[in-house]
């Protein structure tokens, strides 16, 4: 069988492509930007052609893969985060229309966007959505607004984001309600790292030196591993739960904390028995050592919370591997959608949308 093509845009370290590639998907051509995570990309996606650069540069030359059968990508995304200012005037907040511009250009026989979850959800970005589903609508796709959560597809982090997917002579009631099959069960923290063993072995060596303080005034919320108990907007992980989403600002005090006692030796956590006396009435006791077996979440534990194979290159200063890192798409999420992607190009009988669910997970809205 002739293997289905893709061109992958804003393709940073290549998260999503990793879930191409392991759906069957012979990806012919890339774009990144940035230098480093170029590097990381082509150390990693050896047969791609990769153009390097501002896409608006490329896109009349892509047209040379007119008629591949996907393009997809995540363009980005600051611009509509939540963690960010969301403005509509970001340059970044107009690459959506960039992407737009490739589709148009190359003609593929279905597209899929992935972006924050914001996009889809806040009233401020509705002329956005309305003028996305507008032009693609021009172009001949029939599109979905698809909301899903990254810890839903066997992955350990809990990272929702909207996917629009386009489709060619599609009929409007075969949408996507089949990405419902490939549901995994939910993985924990502590299933994803704990092979790889204390931060600083040979087999986890690449440590977060950014201290850990504890915050003078800390805010509560009835999880141990909510509200902000330390100084910084790392938080605290549960290895018996999943991952809060993985931010690009990792590398300082942003990185996710870990408890190493508690991951590896199943002792009582440090992070819980604080929270429950704080909890209790307890002040706040900000002068105090954290115990040293509290530390940062390594480079490696973070690739493999995002989805990355085991031997999965990253080249750059380590600030940049984190970003590269956070930046990505989960490998398992991507490869879920890039699954659907290929029954729908392959004729595959599709089951029914799926209903909104109280939490807005696996939401997809026709249009």
């Amino acid at each position: 069988m002739k293997a289905l093509t893709a061109v992958s845009l804003f393709s940073g370290a290549g998260g999503m492509d990793v879930g191409f590639d392991r759906a069957g998907f012979k990806i012919v051509a890339a774009n990144e930007i940035d230098p480093f995570a170029g590097k990381t990309y082509r150390a990693n996606h050896k047969n791609s052609e990769l153009f390097e650069g501002d896409i608006g540069q490329y896109i009349e030359a892509l047209a040379i893969f007119r008629g591949v059968d996907v393009v997809f990508g995540g363009p980005p995304c600051q611009g509509f985060s939540v963690a960010g200012k969301m403005d509509l005037n970001d340059p970044r907040s107009q690459l959506v229309f960039a992407f737009m511009e490739v589709v148009r250009t190359v003609q593929p026989r279905v597209f899929i966007m992935e972006n924050v979850k914001a996009l889809a959800f806040l009233e401020k970005f509705q002329k956005v959505r309305e003028e996305l589903f507008r032009r693609f609508s021009q172009l001949g796709y029939s599109v979905s607004m698809n909301v899903l959560n990254a810890k839903d597809y066997g992955s350990a982090q809990n990272r929702e984001r909207v996917f629009f997917i386009g489709a060619a002579k599609v009929k409007q009631n075969e949408k996507l309600g089949f990405l419902e099959a490939y549901r995994q069960k939910t993985l924990a923290v502590r299933d994803v790292i704990q092979h790889l063993g204390p931060a600083g072995s040979t087999t986890n060596p690449r440590i977060c030196k950014a201290k850990i303080t504890l915050a003078e005034k800390p805010v509560l919320r009835r999880s141990p591993y909510a509200g902000m108990l330390f100084n910084g907007q790392g938080r605290p992980l549960n290895p018996d739960g999943w991952s809060s989403t993985l931010p690009a600002t990792m590398g300082g005090n942003r990185t996710p904390i870990i408890d190493e006692q508690h991951l590896y030796e199943y002792k009582e956590s440090w992070v819980e028995k604080y929270h429950e006396k704080l909890w209790n009435g307890m002040p706040s006791i900000p002068n105090i050592e954290v115990p040293k077996y509290l530390r940062r979440l390594t480079v490696d534990e973070a690739a493999l919370l995002q989805g990355f194979p085991s031997d999965y290159e990253f080249f750059g200063p380590q600030s940049k591997v984190y970003c590269q890192i956070g930046n990505a798409v989960p490998c398992t999420l991507a490869e879920a959608v890039a699954l659907a992607a290929r029954d729908l190009l392959l004729g595959k009988k599709l089951s029914s949308t799926p209903k909104l669910s109280k939490h807005g997970e696996n939401m997809t809205l026709v249009f």
